[in-house]
């Protein structure tokens, strides 16, 4: 008999959910290639212990991954084995936390997106005028581990849930010097826990404590990223102050240069105010022109790709080279990063879809670049590079993806 009754059948599909997120090595540099070459052998002594109660995280592998605005931030990234167990308990935590998390709260759910929330926001921008644009310092690295435990033991009695929930807040930190940092704060980014965990306690520290003292100011939260909509300059004011105390009475701080309210100012809004637009999910939300179905042109406040992630695309674009490639062939080429471009076009062509057309006329003439110094007859003209890749991509506009809604949407 085992301590506690953890099924197999849910071990299995742990490791099935893991897998398909892939994922880097943890402190033991065991990829999943590695713990899949005795894969029975190593989920059998996950369960085993996991059931015996004997089960205990290694420490977590501190990688750092540069921010957009030049600083770092550090990603605990948990071994194989240790996400699989974190999956085990996910499965089983999950449900019923989903029963009780508020509708607004759209990040690392079932059946929600970011685009639902960006949707939903919006809406309710043409709605009210006015958004306070929140900003957790430091989130993940900052939780409370006491209050923590304190929502998980609200929805759980579990012991062996709240036994290794525990054990994975506290589960020290190795740089990549192999220094050991013990923790005694936050959850770190990267686990599969996390995310749950960290929606799990803004829940109460936001959510709940918003539904019962401001039901009626609407908000989207994405995880950590949090946008209110307010009727007047004055309650959004009152309101950002409320929500600096409340961050402060959990243990948190809103950023002070980050948090800010913008004014949503359109055609029938044209109030000055210093800031009128914001970011929310890498769409950059404020006044844009628009057409009407009978052709007439008017301003409305509405989302687009926001100029950092415009930013973070290009180098991405200058990072593959593409004019060294002259061994490649343009077939190579379109396998190779037609991914990335229907990733890109995914996401950020949602909403104001002609925003990305500057991005992808780059991307053409980096094609051009390419064609001129692989081709001897186009060397030194690039225009006529230029036109030799647009003729390539009315013949077949299908060899890369933002080819394929016609060529006068991708060229100057």
């Amino acid at each position: 008999m085992k301590m506690y009754e953890i099924s197999k059948q849910t071990v299995w599909q742990a490791y099935e959910k893991v897998k398909s997120n892939k994922g880097a090595a943890g402190v033991d540099n065991k990829t999943l290639t590695d713990f899949e070459k005795d894969l029975k052998r190593n989920l059998y002594k996950i369960w085993n212990r996991m059931s015996s109660g004997s089960y205990h995280p290694s420490p977590v592998r501190a990688v750092e991954i540069a921010k957009s605005d030049g600083k770092l931030r550090t990603l605990g990234i948990p071994t194989v084995s240790d996400r699989v167990a974190q999956m085990v308990a996910k499965i089983y935590l999950e449900p019923t936390l989903e029963q009780h998390f508020h509708e607004d709260s759209y990040g690392y759910r079932p059946n929600k997106s970011a685009h639902d929330a960006i949707g939903k926001a919006k809406e309710r921008c043409w709605k009210y005028d006015w958004v306070i644009d929140l900003d957790i310092k430091g989130f993940f690295d900052n939780i409370d581990h006491e209050l923590m435990m304190k929502a998980v033991q609200t929805h759980t009695d579990s012991e062996w849930l709240l036994i290794y929930i525990k054990r994975w807040l506290t589960a020290p930190m190795q740089r990549e010097d192999g220094v050991t940092e013990l923790r005694a704060q936050g959850t770190p980014q990267g686990g599969v826990i996390s995310p749950l965990l960290a929606n799990l306690f803004l829940h109460y520290a936001f959510d709940k404590w918003m539904e019962r003292n401001y039901p009626h100011i609407p908000f989207e939260r994405y995880a950590d990223d949090i946008i209110t909509h307010c009727k007047t300059e004055e309650e959004a004011e009152t309101l950002k102050k409320a929500i600096a105390q409340r961050m402060i009475d959990c243990k948190l701080e809103l950023h002070p240069d980050k948090t800010q309210i913008a004014y949503c100012k359109d055609a029938n809004r044209r109030k000055d105010f210093p800031q009128t637009k914001f970011d929310f999910l890498g769409y950059t939300f404020r006044q844009r022109r628009s057409i009407t179905k009978a052709g007439k042109v008017f301003s409305n406040f509405q989302p687009a790709i926001s100029n950092k992630a415009a930013k973070a695309i290009r180098q991405q674009m200058r990072e593959w080279q593409l004019h060294l490639r002259s061994g490649s062939t343009l077939e190579d080429i379109a396998v190779e990063i037609n991914p990335k471009i229907r990733g890109w076009l995914t996401y950020y062509g949602k909403f104001y879809k002609s925003a990305l057309r500057p991005l992808f006329e780059t991307l053409n003439t980096r094609l051009a670049k390419w064609a001129k110094r692989k081709y001897k007859n186009l060397r030194g003209h690039m225009l006529r590079a230029i036109r030799w890749i647009e003729n390539i991509a009315r013949k077949d506009s299908r060899l890369f993806v933002h080819w394929q809604n016609g060529i006068q949407r991708t060229f100057g």
